[in-house]
């Protein structure tokens, strides 16, 4: 048997390993890819959700980083984050777009989007676990969320930063039956509903970020916008 020393060991290993971290990367670059177009046809659909995703995306990473997550889990809640309401692509245009107050029924098909989105992309391998956030990012620390009424530990911890950033950029930016809040006013909404719709330890989290941090990334989100257009 032919001897192999040790430093030749170490080359094969060195290039194995090269190899390895490569397919790893352009699997990774296929998961960007497939994200992207999923976000492109969000955009064709309804640019103000697509905007608001991204936004929502990294104001989520920052929440987890605080919490101090993993980086692996931090890619899970990125994931779900930037596809939270991925669903819409179900809503009626007419609905989505509509300039004030929805009635009941629309409300209950506005609603639905959760169901859809975890529908739409559950089977997809990478997308499993963040196919769970997009269908909690409505629940409630108290189970009065929906659509399935889970309650506490029940609802994944990425869905619960997703819920604060998500309550965030909606006070943030406003809505077209609500004018937008300063960070201040949105801190002070989500700390007043800590412990009922939020989960204190995302909540405290989410209070240690510096202001300035979130101008930075709203900034960052809306450089990137203008760009594109």
């Amino acid at each position: 048997m032919e001897n192999i020393d040790l430093q030749n060991v170490e080359k094969l290993v060195t290039g194995r390993t090269e190899q390895l971290r490569q397919a790893i990367s352009a699997l990774e670059r296929s998961y960007d890819i497939t994200l992207e177009s999923l976000g492109n046809a969000l955009s064709l659909k309804d640019p103000h959700t697509e905007h608001h995703c991204k936004r929502v995306t990294a104001f989520s990473i920052s929440i987890a980083r605080a919490l101090g997550q993993a980086a692996d889990q931090i890619r899970v809640t990125a994931r779900g984050a930037f596809l939270h309401d991925i669903g819409h692509l179900a809503t009626p245009s007419v609905i989505l777009r509509k300039p004030n107050t929805l009635t009941s029924d629309e409300v209950k098909i506005m609603r639905t989007h959760c169901i859809h989105g975890y529908d739409l992309v559950r089977k997809i391998p990478f997308l499993a676990e963040p196919a769970e956030i997009i269908y909690a990012h409505h629940e409630r620390l108290d189970g009065t969320g929906y659509p399935r009424g889970l309650k506490g530990e029940e609802i994944p911890l990425g869905a619960r930063i997703v819920s604060v950033a998500d309550a965030f950029d909606v006070i943030t930016s406003g809505t077209p039956y609500r004018k937008a809040q300063s960070v201040q006013a949105a801190r002070n909404e989500i700390e007043h509903w800590s412990s009922n719709q939020f989960e204190p330890r995302v909540v405290e989290a989410f209070l240690r970020i510096p202001d300035r941090e979130w101008q930075e990334l709203r900034d960052g989100i809306d450089a990137g916008r203008q760009l594109q257009q």
